[in-house]
């Protein structure tokens, strides 16, 4: 059973990751409203979606965020990006022109490279290998019901209040959550500091490793998938299946909602597995593999005429990925080991944030010269199959790393 005082921590990660991908998701699901009040064309509007993973990937890839985040209090540089990335937020609601909106989304990149890497340092340290599954399906929820409050609230308010009145109030009420943060998390005593720091391990060793490699480009792959959905669901279900922006709202939150109940359940299960003498290379990869493989059903979304069917297909196929979502910071985790768990997953993460890049752009180039979604869901189809492969035969054994000696 978990503590309370991992509860407590669970249940303000679970919240601030769900705010992470709510401010993070906004911006698509004002879309249409904004690229109609600020006169962009559509690749352009593409460019601005993915402006924010451009420091959030760089700020990873090249291991700054996992650099500050397992060298110093993790309780003290989370608060700083979490207040980076909702005043980010607030401001972009006050813009009129296209270039400090893309800088607000560089601003929201850059505080919330810091989340991920954060995250995989907590449950690292505080929670035990049959308890990560659980822990991080928690997370990853948040990371799932953000976008799906994001597309339901958002949509509904924006049509009601304008997408301005939407992100000043987000990104100022989103500050609260840093209250709690600090009068329940425990403070790291300056000892403590030092034990850690004198522990680490380097950046170099841990690009030795073949799994930190192919966990890389796996997440490349499966996040495609997932980036495709969380900017251009929305205006997918708007363009061209016709609903109008209450509806889009609905059937958009749903999706993303049944990612997020289907990521529990699997990480619940393949904890269980894990704890009744499952390995955690077969659980976790398991999950993983058959997972990405069964969310291709996702293109026949864009085939399928009649709406109801079409929606149905689009609802298994999230809760397919759904499978996968919980175990893939739980191998990181495991293969890192709290030594590493900052560096190790800020590089993973800010190099399979690079399809947060490659995702809006090439959607957005794909259906202005084809004219619609169909072979933009092919891509995102491929790439989650595609994740799948790596992550089953790529990745090595799920089981710590051999890093160095302790340090002096």
């Amino acid at each position: 059973m978990l503590t309370r005082l991992q509860w407590r921590i669970l249940v303000l990660l679970f919240i601030s990751s769900l705010l992470n991908y709510v401010d993070r998701s906004t911006l698509s699901v004002g879309a249409i409203d904004i690229q109609r009040e600020l006169n962009f064309s559509t690749v352009r509007l593409g460019i601005l979606l993915s402006a924010f993973f451009w420091t959030y990937a760089t700020f990873q890839l090249f291991m700054i965020a996992g650099w500050f985040v397992d060298r110093f209090d993790v309780r003290t540089v989370f608060a700083i990006g979490f207040f980076i990335w909702s005043s980010a937020t607030a401001v972009t609601g006050l813009v009129n022109s296209f270039a400090v909106i893309y800088a607000m989304r560089l601003l929201l990149g850059m505080g919330e490279s810091i989340a991920f890497p954060s995250y995989s340092r907590i449950l690292a340290t505080q929670y035990p290998e049959h308890r990560r599954g659980f822990a991080n399906a928690l997370v990853d929820a948040g990371t799932k019901t953000g976008p799906a409050l994001g597309t339901l609230l958002g949509g509904l308010l924006m049509a009601r209040f304008g997408w301005r009145a939407f992100f000043v109030a987000l990104g100022l009420v989103s500050l609260l959550w840093l209250v709690p943060w600090f009068i329940w998390t425990p403070r790291v005593t300056k000892a403590d500091h030092r034990e850690r720091r004198a522990d680490l391990v380097g950046i170099r060793e841990i690009l030795t490793k073949r799994s930190a490699w192919f966990s890389a480009l796996a997440l490349f792959c499966s996040n495609y998938f997932w980036y495709f959905l969380v900017t251009w669901l929305p205006a997918y279900l708007e363009r061209e299946r016709h609903f109008p922006k209450s509806k889009m709202a609905v059937f958009g939150s749903l999706s993303y909602l049944a990612i997020a109940l289907s990521t529990i359940v699997c990480g619940w299960l393949s904890d269980r597995m894990i704890a009744r003498g499952g390995s955690p290379t077969r659980v976790r990869k398991g999950f993983s593999g058959v997972g990405l493989t069964l969310s291709t059903v996702i293109i026949l979304v864009a085939v399928v005429r009649d709406e109801n069917i079409a929606m149905a297909l689009l609802f298994t196929s999230c809760i397919c990925y759904g499978l996968f979502a919980p175990n893939l910071f739980a191998m990181t985790q495991t293969m890192a080991g709290p030594r590493a768990a900052g560096k190790w997953t800020g590089f993973q993460n800010g190099f399979g944030n690079l399809a947060g890049v490659a995702a809006p752009w090439v959607t957005g180039w794909v259906v202005q010269e084809s004219g619609n979604f169909f072979l933009a869901f092919v891509v995102a189809a491929g790439m989650a199959l595609t994740a799948a492969g790596l992550y089953v035969f790529g990745v090595g054994s799920i089981k710590q790393a051999d890093f160095r000696a302790r340090a002096a």
